[in-house]
């Protein structure tokens, strides 16, 4: 068991910088609620900067206004992960602002209405697997050519998490989800032949069912133990963990689990408990009449 990471054993990261993609709500809120709790400022980005212009709740302004709120920094830029330029202007922002990047979390990905509607995919639109692969896959290619690129190389530092899911193993919820994470893992072990070598630490990691703003709702529907679940702050955590981790090239190219990460560091969730992992049977979704 490894060091206590918890907000009250201080500020590991205290002077990194760290971008967290997709980063209005769901995991990657978490994530950088956690990172900017370590003492790392965090950038954030996300296609959502109006309460209500997107079906879920949540802003990257609100994302940064709890990080404020908790004495934490942070900068929100809107970006659309399929625009290339947008991207590299985040990157290019950050260059400008520190010079530097310590840690890139890859976790913007665009889900259809449709992924959870248990109907197979060719009764579902064509329009789902440029979702799940343009944003979901690609989105990670982007960002980590300019972090790498740009930031992590030449200073021969980094770390790039790239969120996955048990999916890419088993099947969840749509054919486009678990081939996006199965390519998000393979992306990892490749692109850790590569940046390993350059001092650049690359993995996966898999969280198990998260508390989301998606699936609080649908929890019980799904026939799923909500007791059993993660906070959507769990798998930032782990992610401190690694960052604060001088070993953690151990890990590079490799697919890394939340909850494994916090045996292994000796992290909690929030309330102090810990949750079960991964999901043993991933469930097939919800029908339109359930």
């Amino acid at each position: 068991m490894g060091q206590d990471i918890s907000p009250a054993s201080g500020r590991p990261l205290a002077g990194q910088v760290a971008l967290v993609t997709g980063g209005s709500r769901g995991i990657g809120k978490g994530c950088a609620l956690e990172l900017a709790a370590a003492g790392a400022t965090v950038y954030l980005t996300g296609r959502t900067t109006v309460e209500g212009e997107a079906p879920l709740p949540g802003t990257i302004g609100g994302t940064r206004s709890e990080i404020e709120a908790a004495g934490g920094e942070a900068v929100a830029i809107a970006c659309d992960h399929r625009d290339d330029a947008g991207v590299e202007a985040v990157f290019e922002r950050i260059e400008q602002d520190h010079g530097r990047l310590d840690i890139l979390v890859n976790n913007a990905m665009s889900i259809p209405k449709e992924m959870v509607n248990g109907k197979p995919f060719f009764e579902n639109p064509l329009s789902n697997w440029d979702d799940m692969i343009d944003v979901g896959v690609r989105s990670v290619y982007v960002a980590s050519w300019f972090a790498a690129g740009r930031l992590m190389a030449p200073a021969k530092r980094g770390l790039i998490v790239n969120i996955s899911s048990s999916g890419a193993t088993k099947y969840a919820w749509h054919v486009g989800y678990g081939v996006g994470k199965a390519a998000v893992d393979k992306m990892s072990a490749d692109m850790g032949e590569e940046l390993g070598p350059l001092g650049i630490t690359v993995v996966s990691i898999w969280p198990g069912l998260v508390l989301t703003e998606r699936t609080r709702g649908v929890t019980a529907r799904m026939g799923l133990d909500p007791s059993k679940a993660e906070s959507q702050r769990f798998t930032g955590r782990a992610i401190v963990a690694l960052a604060a981790d001088p070993d953690r090239m151990q890990h590079c190219g490799g697919v890394v689990v939340s909850r494994d990460l916090a045996d292994r560091y000796g992290f909690t969730d929030l309330g102090g408990g810990l949750p079960e992992g991964p999901l043993r049977e991933r469930p097939r979704g919800i029908s339109n009449s359930a």
